[in-house]
């Protein structure tokens, strides 16, 4: 399933419900006045406060010795999978993992790594014995296996921590460095009932994104060790992710910590919502996670079903054939909510 099928839509962005994904948010009238008051300055030399103070909190409260603001978590992901590796040598990570399918391949194209995809376990997770069978021996045919990559959550799936802890002590008992995609890290923790740095510290590295669950218009930070996250500020520079007055972002991801990260479980509890509100339709496959519900219309007709809701100010995602993905975020109050409930039961009943 491509999760990013369907998409784009035309209009003038006067949905009253868009379910396509939670990067869609807006800043509220809070996030607003907290970017217009930034303290601000060039963070490409270091004197952003607003920059500054984002990668302070984030590293202190992910129990990390340093941070780094960058544009997108593909980006963050980039530069840390750059910072672990040299050319030539490889990333193991899940085959569905947003650094293998959704990343355009730029770990390779341009950075010359390779990408040694597993599959993906039912509950998001990799397979710690697929892990250790996967890192090469010592042997010039070979790339270096050098980082796993982790993901959560994955598809919406908080992966426990036992099985993030096997994961990662698969990879370091073969001498591998781990790194973790957690584009909604937020979620997950909501999800596990756990502190943020039981699930940091698993890791060596964490990716965090902001424009996602946390609602802010853009930006992710990379946490990890000091030495490498300068290597990591290194390859921002080279991959033109370096940002002037970025404080106006920072001030976003500050103001998002503090007013959004809690409010995600509402996310979730409507998710589940709107599952039991299809599985009670009857009219396909359904299922959730954290703030995802993905649906298969079992007429397979997708288009129809996209129409009909679109002419009644609902937007969702999706191809012509198979899953749906149905993502309830911050812009997604009880009303919106019940906007969509009233479409799908109107358009089933």
């Amino acid at each position: 399933m491509n999760q990013y099928a369907g998409m784009a839509r035309a209009g003038d962005n006067a949905a009253l419900c868009d379910l396509r994904s939670d990067t869609v948010t807006r800043p509220d009238a809070g996030m607003l006045q907290a970017m217009a008051a930034a303290e601000l300055g060039d963070d490409v030399y270091g004197e952003d406060r607003s920059v500054n103070r984002l990668e302070a909190v984030l590293a202190e409260r992910l129990g990390k010795e340093a941070a780094l603001f960058v544009p997108t978590g593909t980006m963050s992901n980039f530069a840390a999978m750059l910072a672990h590796c040299q050319r030539g040598e490889e990333v193991i990570c899940g085959s569905g993992y947003h650094v293998n399918a959704y990343e355009a391949a730029g770990a390779s194209v341009l950075g010359g790594i390779a990408l040694c995809p597993l599959p993906v376990r039912a509950d998001g997770a990799l397979d710690p014995a697929e892990i250790r069978a996967a890192v090469k021996e010592d042997d010039p045919h070979f790339p270096v296996s050098r980082l796993v990559s982790l993901e959560n959550t994955h598809n919406g799936l908080a992966v426990p921590l036992a099985d993030m802890a096997a994961a990662a002590e698969a990879g370091r008992a073969g001498g591998l460095s781990v790194h973790l995609d957690g584009a909604r890290f937020f979620n997950a923790i909501t999800a596990l009932g756990c502190a943020e740095t039981d699930l940091a510290g698993l890791t060596d590295t964490v990716s965090v994104c902001l424009s996602k669950g946390l609602g802010t218009p853009a930006g992710s930070v990379l946490v990890g060790p000091a030495d490498l996250i300068a290597r990591a500020r290194r390859w921002r520079k080279m991959l033109g992710g370096g940002m002037r007055q970025a404080g106006v972002l920072a001030a976003a991801g500050l103001y998002a910590l503090e007013h959004n990260a809690e409010r995600l479980a509402e996310d979730h509890a409507r998710a589940a919502d709107l599952a039991g509100v299809l599985r009670g339709l009857g009219a396909g496959d359904v299922s959730q996670a954290t703030n995802m519900v993905f649906f298969t219309p079992a007429d397979g007709r997708n288009d129809d079903l996209r129409a009909h809701l679109a002419a009644e100010g609902v937007v969702i995602g999706g191809g012509s054939s198979g899953a749906i993905r149905l993502v309830l975020h911050k812009d997604t109050g009880d009303g919106a909510l019940s906007r969509a409930v009233q479409g799908l039961q109107r358009f089933y009943g």
